[in-house]
């Protein structure tokens, strides 16, 4: 992994812990996740004038991608409802580089050297700890957790979709640019039956998510989907994980969820992963 690919990275993943937490203290979750959605179709657009529309060979990816987004953004509303941010983040974050590893194996035929291997796995291991370390908080709920491994389940999905995809595109900002905005015309459709009136909600009790939260969203992902492009999705996908350290103080800080010595010892493991992908070659 180039030193530019792994400063960007970093950089989506303090982009993600942003707009997560944003969207983790609106008090209507739904309103917020459809509006971080709404908020990147501007940027979407701008992307497909730029990039224009994929190749047809890469629709069934952009499709995949959008449904596979759906049912992420679904899931994580619901784990947020269940469990503090400082709970569900790790959780869901943690499982995903791991089952991406392996699967990528299986599907893509991506081989990571011994040493990719041992960093995705302390990566994933120090992420998916600090649901022990958040002990001492609300309690996590039978329901709380299950959504986030859901979550994480999908998470690694995605990741796996969109490499392939925006690989067969052969543009990642074509590929993105597409899939996202029919991943906001679901949800929209979604919440249209499911929920009235959420849509003008979006544009005020969770204003917010959608003219802040969308953008910085949309270039998060924007960025990893061009990094799945350049390097291994194993490695872009555990690499993003240290978005866990952002996350934490940004809970502890922001948030104002409380810190403990678990916390800190679960993401110095993560930062140490991290440290171990980058010096891997």
């Amino acid at each position: 992994m180039s030193s530019t690919v792994f400063a960007a990275v970093i950089l989506a993943a303090l982009l993600h812990a942003a707009w997560n937490a944003l969207l983790k203290s609106e008090t209507d979750k739904l309103a917020g996740g459809v509006g971080v959605s709404i908020g990147g179709v501007p940027l979407a657009l701008a992307g497909i004038a730029v990039a224009g529309f994929p190749p047809l060979a890469a629709w069934p990816y952009v499709l995949a991608s959008a449904v596979i987004h759906t049912f992420y953004y679904l899931c994580l509303l619901n784990a947020y409802r269940a469990a503090d941010f400082t709970q569900v983040y790790p959780v869901a974050r943690g499982i995903a580089p791991v089952l991406t590893a392996c699967f990528g194996v299986i599907m893509l035929g991506e081989v990571l050297t011994p040493l990719q291997t041992a960093a995705v796995v302390i990566i994933g291991s120090g992420v998916t700890s600090l649901v022990f370390a958040g002990r001492s908080d609300r309690n996590l709920t039978g329901a709380g957790l299950a959504y986030a491994l859901a979550t994480g389940v999908l998470i690694a999905t995605y990741s796996l979709n969109d490499g392939a995809g925006a690989r067969e595109a052969g543009s990642s900002l074509s590929f993105y640019g597409t899939s996202s905005i029919l991943n906001c015309a679901l949800l929209c459709l979604y919440v249209r039956i499911a929920r009235p009136g959420t849509l003008c909600a979006c544009f005020t009790r969770a204003r917010s998510s959608t003219l802040v939260g969308g953008p910085v969203s949309f270039v998060a992902y924007a960025i990893v989907t061009w990094a799945f492009s350049q390097a291994p999705i194993a490695t872009v996908s555990a690499l993003r994980e240290v978005s866990v350290a952002f996350a934490i103080l940004i809970g502890t800080f922001v948030l104002k969820e409380r810190m403990n010595w678990r916390k800190i010892a679960s993401t110095f493991v993560t930062l140490t992963g991290a440290i171990l992908l980058r010096a891997a070659r």
